[in-house]
């Protein structure tokens, strides 16, 4: 039987908007999936799934904002899964001559098999999904970057083992980042202190919903007591696509930028992670940036695992998560 056989296409829509709206077991397959594929490599000699399960299906790449590692971990691991990719600016196509999204999201449906939207406008994501027919994957919103998240498990898993039971600090601005890292706590069972400024926590609706789901969640506005005994440290740049940078912006955030000092707050072992890219001397000092705790390219090379997990529960059909295990027959 062939891959495209083993994984006929599934009938219902698997959105992927937040991390909140799946449960902890599939969010825990995603993962594990994407893991097994990887472990089936051989360096960059091997790279493909030798069953490319997703053969003849294409991605769409909705791109209204600058993109690194999101446009390339969905461009190379949906090739590497054996399907097609078509990367889209909203300003190529007749979204930018006024046709509706609700039109451009039926249209898209006929054409392709699941679509990846990055975007300034959190609402653009919804109403994209609500009309759409295909899974509709965030790549991220001012909202929230759930993919990222997925990644940053990936990684600490890799390091230390089983990330449930584990502490983690988030240092900076409560931003988008923070609201994903925030629902992975919940669904993966680790606990978290964000230390923000008082003007920059985190979102209010997010805090509310984990402390609804029993996490262990706790909003400081002391970088050291964050990370005291923390397994792993993260932070993202101060100015985000959002954002608009300013000498004030910047001041109201310098107590809180991981330097040597704060990691040694953290626990012996402890993790630096960042989802790139970084402002060298903002947010993190050259020293913890390149030093043996900062994880920060097996972190972001694993958004090309973790995204083809994400793909295959896409797009798998019911049977999806034979993919990780024909990965490593």
């Amino acid at each position: 039987m062939s891959a495209a056989q083993a994984f006929p296409p599934q009938t219902e829509i698997r959105h992927f908007l937040d991390l909140r709206d799946l449960d902890a077991t599939t969010l825990r397959d995603i993962v594990d999936v994407g893991l097994s594929v990887k472990r089936m490599q051989d360096g960059r000699r091997r790279p493909l799934h030798p069953e490319l399960p997703l053969a003849g299906r294409a991605l769409g790449l909705m791109l209204s904002k600058p993109s690194t590692r999101t446009r390339l971990s969905f461009e190379v691991g949906m090739r590497q899964l054996g399907g097609d990719v078509s990367v889209l600016s909203p300003a190529d196509m007749q979204l930018g001559r006024g046709e509706s999204l609700a039109d451009t999201a039926r249209v898209l449906s006929r054409f392709l098999d699941v679509l990846v939207l990055r975007t300034g406008k959190t609402a653009n994501l919804h109403e994209l999904a609500r009309w759409s027919s295909i899974p509709v994957i965030n790549g991220l919103t001012p909202h929230s970057h759930p993919v990222q998240i997925l990644a940053d498990i990936m990684t600490f898993e890799e390091h230390r083992g089983p990330v449930a039971g584990s502490r983690w600090a988030w240092v900076g601005d409560g931003n988008n980042v923070a609201t994903s890292l925030i629902e992975g706590a919940v669904r993966f069972g680790f606990e978290l202190d964000l230390a923000t400024p008082p003007s920059m926590s985190p979102n209010p609706d997010v805090l509310a919903w984990a402390k609804a789901e029993g996490g262990k969640i706790r909003v400081l506005h002391d970088a050291r007591e964050a990370a005291r005994g923390a397994d792993c440290v993260v932070t993202d740049t101060w100015t985000s696509m959002s954002d608009e940078e300013s000498a004030a912006r910047l001041e109201t955030l310098r107590p809180y930028q991981v330097d040597r000092a704060l990691m040694t707050e953290a626990a012996p072992k402890a993790l630096f992670m960042h989802c790139l890219p970084a402002h060298i001397g903002e947010e993190v000092t050259q020293d913890v940036f390149e030093s043996p705790a900062s994880v920060v390219f097996d972190e972001a090379e694993n958004r090309l695992h973790a995204q083809k997990g994400l793909l295959l529960w896409a797009l798998g059909g019911p049977d999806w998560r034979k993919a990780g295990q024909l990965a490593t027959r």
